[in-house]
């Protein structure tokens, strides 16, 4: 059976245009690829530092008066921890806002390396005190008008329990030209956090951009030399956490260009622990497109 000559002829023209389409489509670029994953592996290695989020293991509002703290359930805070001391000290919280600190007796704390036994854990005028005994540390933090003591345990088992954050494939495709529109004069909105505070931030305006063809806009939330974003999409409750996510991106040069890279849009901490007071994503900042690039739920918090 001979092979016809037009046939042979045919294929070869068709696997020519074959391979000479596929020389024409653009190879992904290596040098951006490395950039996202090195990214990525530093995201990583702030989530599992002493002092990240996987350390902590408390959030408990202070109340103004006395707050005797420790693991024994007669006290007024209760860590339910097994490294937390039944007794560790006594906060009191004065009107001023002013948050002192004694320790137990039976208990060892330490402040910059020293031990002590009363101190000023936290004022207006002075940075909060990280106070430690063992491996346990603890600061006063505030948000709006309350005031919450943060625990922190640098050997949580959960910083060695987290492996890797599953995200979505790299694709350059997802760094998205965008444009600055400010507000003038700037303007603060709202921001709920988990813990039902609202607060007002400034926003110095809202980038714009298109993906397949659509306009979506952003309210951008001052970062210092660069604008944050706090976003939601179609995917936020099924691929990506269902309280949206966060990513930062540089200011706009001198024409208002800026490029959104959503690859770098990661969770906020309230995926990996109950312990953390995340800002919420404002009505104006939820997308009805799916942003399929980034990180992807940690299925911890959903």
């Amino acid at each position: 059976m001979t092979f016809p000559v037009k046939t042979f002829i045919s294929s070869i023209l068709i696997i020519f245009l074959f391979l000479q389409c596929q020389s024409d489509v653009p190879e992904k670029d290596p040098a951006y690829r490395a950039e996202i994953q090195e990214w990525q592996q530093k995201r990583l290695a702030s989530l599992k530092k002493e002092t990240g989020w996987l350390s902590l293991i408390g959030l408990h509002r202070l109340e103004p008066g006395e707050n005797t703290i420790g693991s024994a359930s007669d006290n007024a805070i209760v860590i339910e921890y097994d490294r937390v001391p039944a007794r560790l000290g006594t906060f009191i919280l004065e009107e001023t806002g002013t948050a002192a600190f004694t320790s137990h007796s039976d208990v060892a704390v330490f402040h910059d390396s020293i031990q002590v036994d009363n101190v000023i854990a936290f004022s207006d005028s002075i940075s909060p005190a990280v106070l430690s005994h063992k491996s346990i540390s603890w600061f006063v933090i505030k948000r709006g008008d309350t005031y919450f003591v943060r625990m922190r345990d640098a050997e949580n088992p959960a910083i060695s329990a987290l492996e890797k954050i599953d995200s979505y494939p790299i694709s350059e495709s997802w760094r998205i030209k965008a444009r600055l529109e400010p507000y003038d004069p700037p303007k603060s909105i709202p921001i709920d956090n988990v813990v039902g505070i609202t607060s007002a931030v400034p926003c110095p305006g809202a980038l714009v951009f298109e993906i397949d063809g659509e306009s979506y806009r952003l309210d951008t939330i001052d970062a210092d030399d660069q604008l944050w974003l706090i976003f939601a999409d179609a995917t936020s409750g099924y691929e990506t956490y269902g309280a949206g996510r966060y990513l930062y991106v540089d200011k706009p040069d001198s024409s208002g260009i800026t490029y959104i890279d959503f690859n770098k849009s990661y969770n906020p901490p309230c995926a990996f622990t109950e312990f953390a007071t995340c800002p919420l994503p404002p009505l104006q900042n939820r997308l009805s497109a799916k942003i399929t690039a980034g990180e992807k739920s940690t299925g911890l918090y959903f």
